[in-house]
């Protein structure tokens, strides 16, 4: 079973995709027109927002475990000139990446996922923030009217990352107990269990097998399943693709009830 990618490569994914984010910005026809996935923005919202993320995430890593998140004013504005604006982008990343790597990915963090399975720490901030940087790059291209896939490496880890920071939480679920497994088409699958402790994600052994109990032996078939390619299970969770866009079976409902859910973290 492949794990989750090194804090190495986690900080080259990052620089690679956010080069590609700036390089479908760069060939856009302007920076006014509208982000298909993002109706209420133009392009250079799309681009003005994560810059201003990864100033504010440089600045809160600066600041320790203890700090909270600093805010985005702190830095330079983004500038409305699209050469000046790439520019401005690439500081952003590179601030980001600095921090990051000045501290490590053992550090202490603040972090606004604290309920969740992922660890508070600078490594857990770098793995989200891919995610980050790849699904905007995927919006700019999609403006372009050329989208890509998200890179394997980044897709099946996302998956993971997904489930275990933004879904997996101790607020009670407030509907019947369930179970609903995600099956990515390269091999690898996981399920959330979901109950009034909350939600948690698991990594199965293998695509379509079930987790093991503690008594050894395999619980019921999960109540819904979304299988599809692991970039198409990213984009879904984020809200760039229909979820009925994927193979979906079981209790159809259940995937309707989980995007309206809003737990507290």
């Amino acid at each position: 079973m492949e794990e989750t990618p090194g804090f190495p490569d986690l900080l080259r994914l990052i620089d690679e995709r956010s080069t590609a984010f700036r390089t479908a910005v760069a060939a856009a026809s302007s920076l006014e027109v509208q982000v298909p996935t993002c109706p209420e923005w133009t392009l250079f919202d799309r681009v003005r927002h994560p810059g201003e993320g990864r100033r504010s995430w440089a600045a809160t890593i600066a600041a320790g475990p203890a700090a909270a998140v600093k805010s985005a004013s702190e830095g330079p504005t983004a500038p409305r000139e699209r050469e000046a604006l790439l520019a401005w982008s690439a500081d952003s990343t590179e601030r980001l990446l600095n921090a990051l790597r000045e501290s490590g990915p053992d550090r202490g963090c603040w972090t606004w996922w604290g309920g969740s399975q992922s660890p508070q720490t600078c490594g857990a901030v770098a793995r989200h923030q891919l995610q980050e940087v790849a699904v905007h790059t995927y919006d700019t291209q999609l403006t372009l009217g050329a989208p890509q896939p998200l890179p394997d490496e980044i897709a099946l880890d996302g998956v993971d990352e997904f489930l275990s920071t933004c879904c997996a939480t101790t607020s009670a679920w407030p509907h019947e107990p369930a179970t609903v497994d995600y099956h990515a088409t390269e091999g690898r699958s996981w399920r959330l269990w979901l109950s009034a402790d909350g939600a948690r994600a698991t990594r199965l052994p293998t695509s379509g097998t079930a987790p093991a109990t503690a008594a050894g032996e395999n619980p019921e078939a999960a109540d819904a399943s979304a299988r599809g390619t692991a970039s198409e299970l990213v984009l879904a969770f984020y809200g760039r693709i229909p979820v009925d866009s994927l193979k979906l079976e079981g209790n159809r409902r259940l995937f309707d009830l989980l995007i309206a859910w809003e737990p507290d973290q």
